[in-house]
């Protein structure tokens, strides 16, 4: 299936968090917050200002970013979840 977000929402895949931290103790799935970090599926053209002008996204397909933790709403396509948020629930990209 695929989905065309709207506007200025992005469709956002979860990255997967560690399951060990820098001390070397595993933390068990039960103890695991949802991470904060996902890859841009894809984005809405953008929102219009004040004037009708169209504002164009920050963000793009493939650019991994940081969002709020309570920041949109989850979606399962093909068996796998996503997020749908808005652009200014995104706080970052992250850059390589």
């Amino acid at each position: 299936m695929k989905l065309k977000p709207l506007n200025d929402r992005v469709l956002v895949k979860r990255l997967e968090s560690e399951e060990v931290t820098a001390g070397g103790i595993i933390i068990p799935d039960s103890a695991k917050e949802k991470p904060q970090k996902g890859k841009v599926v894809a984005a809405g053209p953008g929102k219009l200002d004040e004037k009708g002008e169209l504002v164009k996204m920050a963000v793009k397909a493939g650019d991994v970013v940081l969002f709020t933790k309570y920041a949109g709403t989850e979606i399962k396509i093909d068996g796998e979840e996503h997020l749908v948020l808005r652009e200014e629930d995104i706080l970052a990209i992250v850059e390589k």
